[in-house]
């Protein structure tokens, strides 16, 4: 079989092909973590990336390359979670900047699409580390760019290229040493590898019902708002607000009015500012996110139509979507009251004539926010006591996308908004929310850790610069050092620890430090090797699979065998960790 050139058509069933082979071996891929700590992660991570792109995919009414393109580069970079998730979205990203000028795509434009697709995904990461994904995309990049002057054949080209995909998979354990010991290959790698065999066998012509298989992926991370959120029409009609205690005379623009703008002209800067002020002259609660060929709009406003004709200017509209805040209230309060009638055995008339709720006005507009991941309800009060706006409940068990950071953003009313991803694998989804927003200064902490999160609210001085407190905030969770203590759910060795499932481990900021049997005796032996001389203070967050009397127990003979160190415990509400705590 022979075959020079891949059509728009073509090109969005390996897409999808390349999801569904993913979504497969999406547990496979789970396993190949170094760390067997039982959470969501590489695997799940880039199937929600790039489930996102193929809702979007599959959405395109009028499919032609463009919109193929905008399709794949828009949804996986909203959906992207964790490291892997925005790595790939990236790759993604860089791939279609090229092939989105071409009608067709053939071997040199496939070639070139592998380059930039490689180019684009090292930028995006700080320190790139080889024997990871970014190299086994980089091997495949560079046998396209040598096939491209060898062959026409699409066939033979990848089959090559997927063929060298393997073997520079199969040495990843060579240049990353803790692959090796865990007697396993990069699982990023593995999952793209997946995605591009995938693909292949679509174009070979292996037809499944790729389309209609890809369905929208539930969203597990919930957002768990401050005190006092900020409302918007969204939550409003989900019902997850208490409409009662708004009045519809507080709603002073009634339409919650969402779109993106399919950019056909030249939007600049000067374009940009010029839409904002128009929406502002019509309306309030703005969010205008540019991306590459996409606009992303909400605004609240008395007059849709006026925000539409506007957008229509710069491009074709889709994904529009217009809610009418003050039927949604209404409808929800009658509701509402029809169920409190009943429940006092009474009439909607003598509901409805009870003192309405006062009205609690929407906070003005202040110079600092704060977002915060979160894992639990004891640890999310203790956010909240330190003065965080918004918290997404995530963390290691389901990393949220860019999307969930957007959201949160959206919510906090402030001009500057500091975000705390509190893990490692979050920080590059946080840092692409920030490059997403252009109506707020967003700072991120790059906090990998719970703990270095806290630590970082606490050092946090109201009386100073955002740029001061960026340095005072990160010099502070620096200071702190983090473990935590869960189960193994796999066999494997690191460090020169053999672990069996089942086993219990004692993790720090970098590697496994203690495994045992029993929960206690293993989380001794890691405090034991976290503290030194210079320690003070022990924090131990207890987990919703932890007693409080198992953890003052614990806390006790910490204290016995550290005199000079004082300790605290707090309930955490974790799940998967039996203990998080810091040493400081």
């Amino acid at each position: 079989m022979n075959l020079n050139t891949v059509d728009a058509s073509l090109l969005q069933k390996m897409f999808l092909a390349g999801a569904k082979s993913i979504e497969a071996k999406k547990e496979y891929i789970n396993e190949l973590n170094v760390f067997p700590v039982p959470d969501g992660d590489t695997g799940t991570n880039m199937t929600l990336t790039i489930m996102s792109a193929a809702k979007e995919v599959t959405a395109i009414q009028d499919l032609d390359m463009k919109s193929l393109a905008k399709a794949i580069s828009s949804g996986s970079l909203r959906g992207a979670r964790g490291n892997s998730g925005v790595i790939l979205s990236q790759l993604f990203r860089g791939f279609t900047k090229v092939v989105k000028e071409h009608e067709t795509v053939d071997v040199p434009v496939m070639a070139a699409a592998f380059q930039k697709a490689v180019e684009t995904a090292y930028k995006a990461v700080m320190k790139p580390k080889e024997g990871t994904i970014l190299t086994v995309a980089k091997g495949a990049a560079e046998r396209a760019a040598s096939l491209a002057g060898e062959t026409e054949d699409l066939v033979y080209f990848g089959a090559e290229v997927i063929k060298r995909m393997e073997e520079v998979l199969a040495y990843t354990p060579e240049l990353l040493p803790v692959l090796k010991e865990a007697g396993v290959v990069d699982s990023g790698g593995s999952g793209l590898v997946e995605i591009v065999k995938g693909a292949y066998d679509a174009m070979l012509g292996k037809e499944a019902s790729y389309g209609e298989e890809i369905v929208e992926v539930e969203n597990s991370v919930q957002p768990v708002s401050g005190e006092e959120p900020l409302v918007s029409a969204v939550d409003m009609a989900k019902g997850t607000v208490d409409s009662g205690n708004i009045s519809t005379s507080e709603i002073k623009f009634g339409y919650c009015t969402e779109f993106i703008i399919m950019l056909e002209k030249e939007y600049t800067d000067k374009t940009e500012d010029e839409f904002k002020a128009f929406l502002e002259s019509i309306g309030d609660s703005i969010v205008v996110v540019s991306d590459d060929d996409i606009v992303k709009v909400h605004v609240h406003t008395n007059d849709p139509g006026l925000a539409i004709q506007r957008a229509l200017t710069y491009g074709s509209l889709t994904r529009m979507k217009i809610d009418n805040m003050r039927e949604e209230h209404n409808e929800k309060v009658i509701l509402e009251a029809e169920a409190k009638a009943k429940e006092a055995g009474g009439t909607l008339k003598a509901a409805a004539a009870t003192e309405p709720a006062k009205v609690k006005p929407r906070e003005p507009r202040k110079p600092v926010g704060f977002v915060a991941v979160s894992i639990g309800d004891g640890i999310n009060e203790i956010f909240r006591g330190l003065g965080v706006d918004y918290l997404i409940e995530g963390g290691q068990t389901m990393n949220p996308s860019t999307e969930d950071m957007l959201n949160a953003v959206e919510q906090v009313n402030a001009d500057t908004i500091f975000i705390l991803p509190n893990n490692s694998n979050i920080i590059l989804a946080a840092n692409q929310a920030k490059a997403l927003t252009e109506d707020k200064k967003i700072i991120v902490v790059p906090s990998k850790t719970v703990p270095q999160g806290i630590a970082a609210m606490i050092n946090y001085v109201y009386d100073k610069s955002a740029e001061e407190n960026e340095q005072f905030m990160t010099e502070g969770m620096h200071a702190v050092r983090s473990g935590q203590v869960t189960y193994a759910v796999r066999d494997t060795s690191i460090d020169g620890k053999e672990i069996h499932q089942g086993d219990i481990m004692g993790l720090d900021d970098k590697t496994i430090l203690a495994v045992g049997r029993d929960i206690a005796e293993t989380t001794i032996e890691l405090i034991d090797a976290m503290v030194d001389e210079n320690s003070e203070l022990i924090s131990l967050y207890y987990g919703k699979e932890t007693a409080r009397e198992d953890a003052k127990a614990v806390a006790a003979r910490i204290e016995k065998l550290y005199p000079d160190v004082d300790v605290e415990v707090h309930e955490g509400g974790q799940p998967i960790y039996y203990y998080v705590l810091s040493v400081e």
